[in-house]
Protein backbone atom coordinates (compact mmCIF):
# COMPACT_ATOMS: atom_id res chain seq x y z
CA UNK A 1 0.00 0.00 0.00
CA UNK A 2 1.22 3.44 -0.84
CA UNK A 3 0.27 6.57 0.64
CA UNK A 4 0.37 9.65 -1.19
CA UNK A 5 -0.13 13.31 0.53
CA UNK A 6 -0.13 16.28 -1.79
CA UNK A 7 0.74 20.13 -0.65
CA UNK A 8 1.95 23.53 -1.78
CA UNK A 9 -1.92 24.61 -3.38
CA UNK A 10 -3.25 27.91 -3.26
CA UNK A 11 -4.86 31.09 -4.53
CA UNK A 12 -2.48 33.04 -7.39
CA UNK A 13 -3.08 35.75 -10.04
CA UNK A 14 -2.58 34.92 -13.65
CA UNK A 15 1.02 34.89 -14.54
CA UNK A 16 2.16 33.75 -11.04
CA UNK A 17 3.92 30.42 -9.61
CA UNK A 18 3.25 27.64 -7.72
CA UNK A 19 5.12 24.16 -6.61
CA UNK A 20 3.24 21.21 -5.63
CA UNK A 21 4.71 18.34 -3.92
CA UNK A 22 3.84 14.93 -3.41
CA UNK A 23 5.33 12.76 -0.83
CA UNK A 24 4.70 9.08 -0.91
CA UNK A 25 5.06 6.55 1.86
CA UNK A 26 7.02 3.28 1.82
CA UNK A 27 10.75 2.23 0.97
CA UNK A 28 9.95 1.36 -2.43
CA UNK A 29 8.63 4.75 -3.69
CA UNK A 30 11.70 4.80 -6.14
CA UNK A 31 10.14 1.92 -8.20
CA UNK A 32 7.02 3.72 -8.90
CA UNK A 33 5.83 5.58 -11.61
CA UNK A 34 4.38 9.26 -10.63
CA UNK A 35 1.82 10.88 -12.38
CA UNK A 36 0.14 14.45 -11.35
CA UNK A 37 -3.94 15.06 -12.70
CA UNK A 38 -6.19 17.65 -11.89
CA UNK A 39 -9.96 18.13 -12.16
CA UNK A 40 -11.87 21.33 -11.88
CA UNK A 41 -15.48 21.35 -10.94
CA UNK A 42 -18.24 19.70 -13.43
CA UNK A 43 -15.39 18.00 -15.85
CA UNK A 44 -13.80 14.39 -15.62
CA UNK A 45 -9.97 14.24 -14.20
CA UNK A 46 -7.57 15.15 -16.97
CA UNK A 47 -3.57 14.07 -17.17
CA UNK A 48 -0.89 17.06 -16.32
CA UNK A 49 2.30 15.35 -16.40
CA UNK A 50 3.71 11.94 -15.69
CA UNK A 51 7.25 10.97 -14.93
CA UNK A 52 9.11 7.12 -14.66
CA UNK A 53 10.12 5.92 -11.42
CA UNK A 54 14.13 6.61 -12.31
CA UNK A 55 12.85 10.56 -13.54
CA UNK A 56 14.62 9.70 -16.98
CA UNK A 57 11.09 10.23 -18.80
CA UNK A 58 8.73 12.77 -18.62
CA UNK A 59 5.53 13.50 -20.18
CA UNK A 60 3.37 16.53 -20.14
CA UNK A 61 -0.20 17.26 -21.43
CA UNK A 62 -0.42 19.82 -24.54
CA UNK A 63 -2.14 22.61 -22.11
CA UNK A 64 0.62 22.68 -19.89
CA UNK A 65 3.48 21.98 -21.76
CA UNK A 66 6.77 24.63 -21.16
CA UNK A 67 5.21 26.41 -18.13
CA UNK A 68 4.82 23.37 -16.03
CA UNK A 69 7.49 20.68 -15.12
CA UNK A 70 7.51 17.38 -13.16
CA UNK A 71 10.42 16.58 -11.41
CA UNK A 72 11.42 13.37 -8.35
CA UNK A 73 13.49 13.01 -5.36
CA UNK A 74 13.53 9.58 -4.86
CA UNK A 75 16.07 10.45 -1.52
CA UNK A 76 13.31 12.28 -0.38
CA UNK A 77 10.35 10.18 -1.64
CA UNK A 78 8.49 13.35 -2.87
CA UNK A 79 7.55 14.21 -6.49
CA UNK A 80 6.97 17.72 -7.54
CA UNK A 81 4.86 19.86 -9.94
CA UNK A 82 6.63 23.89 -10.68
CA UNK A 83 3.83 25.52 -11.82
CA UNK A 84 4.41 28.97 -13.98
CA UNK A 85 2.65 31.58 -15.98
CA UNK A 86 -0.12 30.21 -14.22
CA UNK A 87 -3.47 30.88 -16.18
CA UNK A 88 -7.60 31.23 -14.91
CA UNK A 89 -7.94 27.51 -16.75
CA UNK A 90 -5.38 26.01 -15.04
CA UNK A 91 -8.08 26.21 -11.62
CA UNK A 92 -9.01 22.76 -10.28
CA UNK A 93 -8.09 20.40 -7.54
CA UNK A 94 -4.91 18.68 -8.37
CA UNK A 95 -3.61 15.03 -7.30
CA UNK A 96 -0.98 13.01 -7.46
CA UNK A 97 -0.98 9.23 -8.22
CA UNK A 98 1.86 5.92 -8.42
CA UNK A 99 2.05 2.56 -9.62
CA UNK A 100 4.40 0.28 -9.97
CA UNK A 101 6.88 1.43 -13.14
CA UNK A 102 8.96 -0.48 -15.94
CA UNK A 103 11.86 1.05 -17.30
CA UNK A 104 11.29 4.44 -19.23
CA UNK A 105 7.65 3.74 -19.28
CA UNK A 106 5.32 7.04 -17.99
CA UNK A 107 1.65 6.37 -17.91
CA UNK A 108 -1.45 8.86 -18.78
CA UNK A 109 -4.60 7.85 -17.59
CA UNK A 110 -6.32 7.76 -14.51
CA UNK A 111 -6.89 3.97 -15.13
CA UNK A 112 -3.23 3.28 -14.86
CA UNK A 113 -2.62 4.27 -11.72
CA UNK A 114 -3.30 2.64 -8.32
CA UNK A 115 -2.93 4.72 -5.57
CA UNK A 116 -3.97 8.72 -5.53
CA UNK A 117 -3.84 11.54 -2.84
CA UNK A 118 -6.42 13.47 -1.64
CA UNK A 119 -5.53 16.26 -3.78
CA UNK A 120 -4.75 19.96 -3.32
CA UNK A 121 -6.67 22.99 -4.55
CA UNK A 122 -5.18 25.63 -6.99
CA UNK A 123 -7.17 28.25 -7.94
CA UNK A 124 -5.91 31.40 -10.69
CA UNK A 125 -7.68 34.45 -10.71
CA UNK A 126 -7.71 36.81 -13.76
Amino acid sequence: QVQLVESGGGSVQAGGSLRLSCIGSGRTFSSYAMGWFRQAPGKEREFVAAISWSGSSVYYADSVKGRFTISRDNAKNTVYLQMISLRPEDTAVYYCSSRQGRGGSVYYTPAQYDYWGQGTQVTVSS
